[in-house]
């Protein structure tokens, strides 16, 4: 894409399944210009052209690693300047992990801390600026409901999203008098292919249907519940939210 863009930019990472598709869609469907960032280039095209078939805005971006920082400047560059400057920021990618505790290598933790942590934390470093230009910026971290309540053979996961949760605590404050508000949305037992590993490995002590059963909402949550949140975090009418940890679980975290 050479024109740039009269609607205000998205960054959606993590954008070419599941969670952050939606979110991708949603966002464009918000008529912003939907930026579907994600390493697996296919999968993000696709997207992308889903979402031009809808007649909106989306832009692939893929084969981008969030652990490089580099990568993630060189992308965000791009964007700047195909596109516009980005003043929503959707952090969502992000990769699993399940191993007995004494199992956990130094390299799958490292692993996990880069893509998880050290991504939101370029990825916002390299949009900033942009925001604090236009007096305005929304940032969106995608957490997990697990760094609130824990989860066995996931200690290395969960140590990234309850960093995630705390590092939205301290950049919000830091920058809300810049106009820019920062939430997390630690999204709970969303029907996710993550979701149905833990279901194969016996983490949830039952089946994802009967689990559902004893949610408050008596049902599993999709990737279009987390949307529909973080539509409304990044939208006008959200400007007084921020620092914000935003529950989406059917009620099983309160």
């Amino acid at each position: 894409m050479s024109a740039r863009s009269a609607c205000r930019v998205a960054i959606v990472t993590g954008a070419g399944s599941g969670i952050g598709r939606a979110i991708a869609i949603q966002l464009a469907e918000d008529r912003f210009a939907s930026v579907v960032l994600d390493l697996d280039a296919p999968a993000a095209q696709s997207v992308a052209d889903e979402i031009s078939a809808r007649g909106l805005e989306g832009i692939a971006f893929g084969g981008v690693d969030v652990s490089d920082r580099a990568q993630v400047n060189a992308a965000v560059q791009r964007v700047r300047t195909e596109v516009g400057p980005p003043l929503v920021l959707v952090n969502n990618a992000g990769i699993p992990g399940f191993k007995e505790f004494l199992s956990i290598t130094d390299e799958k933790w490292n692993r996990i801390m880069e893509v998880n942590l050290n991504g939101p934390f370029y990825f916002a470093q390299a949009v900033v600026p942009d925001m604090i230009e236009a007096g305005w910026g929304r940032i969106v971290n995608i957490s997990s409901s697990s760094a609130q309540s824990g989860q066995p053979y996931m200690v290395h996961y969960v140590t990234s999203k309850a960093g995630l949760i705390g590092f939205t605590k301290a950049l919000a404050l830091e920058l809300g008098p810049k106009g820019i508000t920062v939430n997390t949305i630690p999204p709970g037992f969303v029907d996710t292919p993550m979701l149905r590993e833990s279901e194969r490995r016996g983490l949830l002590g039952r089946s994802v249907e009967e689990n559902a059963k004893l949610t408050p909402v008596r049902r599993a949550g999709t990737a279009e519940d987390i949307a529909h949140a973080c539509s409304f975090l990044v939208s006008e009418g959200a400007g007084y939210i921020t620092g914000q940890v935003i529950g989406v679980n059917g009620g099983r975290n309160t």
